[in-house]
C-alpha cells in the first residue's frame, strides 16, 4: 500500500467515525425537537435502528476508502457527484434494510411497505443521507487539498531553508 493509500484510509476511518459520531448526534436532536422516535413501530424491535445506522455508515466507509485508495493524488479533485451518490446510496440503504429487518422479524409484507414508506420522509432518513453528503464532500476536499505534499507538516520556523 502507497502512502497516499495509507493516508487516506487513515482520513477515511476519521471520517466515518465523525459521521456515526454525527449520526447519533443527530438522532437525538431531532428526537428531542420533534417528539418523535427514530423507529416508530415499537413492534420492529430494539435492534433495527441501531443496524440501520450501522450499515450505513459502513458504506459510507467502503464508500470513502474506495475513493481515497483508487484515486492517485494527481487526480484527486472534489468531486460532488460522488458525495451525492453516496448520500443517496446511505439513504436508500438505511430504508432498504430496516424493511428488510422487519420483514425477517414480522413476516407481513404489507407491513414492510408501510414501514418503509413512512420512512420516506422520515427526518432521521433524511438526515442519514443529507449527513453522508456532508461527510463525503468534506473527505474529497480534504484528499484534494492535500495534493503536492510529502511527509508530515512543518512548522514555520522549520522552513527557513526554504
Amino acid at each position: 500500500m502507497r502512502d497516499y493509500q495509507k493516508y487516506a484510509t487513515i482520513v477515511a476511518v476519521f471520517a466515518t467515525v465523525l459521521y456515526a459520531a454525527l449520526l447519533v448526534a443527530g438522532f437525538g436532536l431531532i428526537s428531542l425537537a420533534t417528539n418523535l422516535d427514530v423507529i416508530a413501530d415499537r413492534s420492529a424491535g430494539p435492534l433495527v435502528g441501531p443496524t440501520m445506522a450501522a450499515v450505513a455508515v459502513l458504506l459510507v466507509l467502503l464508500m470513502l476508502i474506495l475513493l481515497g485508495v483508487n484515486t492517485p493524488p494527481d487526480k484527486q479533485r472534489v468531486v460532488v457527484g460522488f458525495a451525492v451518490a453516496t448520500g443517496i446510496a446511505a439513504y436508500g440503504l438505511f430504508i432498504a434494510t430496516g424493511a428488510i429487518l422487519v420483514a425477517a422479524g414480522n413476516g407481513d409484507p404489507f407491513g414492510v411497505l408501510i414501514f418503509a414508506w413512512s420512512m420516506l420522509a422520515s427526518p432521521f432518513a433524511l438526515s442519514v443521507g443529507a449527513l453522508a453528503f456532508i461527510v463525503a464532500l468534506s473527505y474529497s476536499i480534504l484528499l484534494a487539498s492535500h495534493y503536492g505534499e510529502h511527509g508530515r507538516p512543518l512548522w514555520p520556523w522549520e522552513r527557513r531553508g526554504e
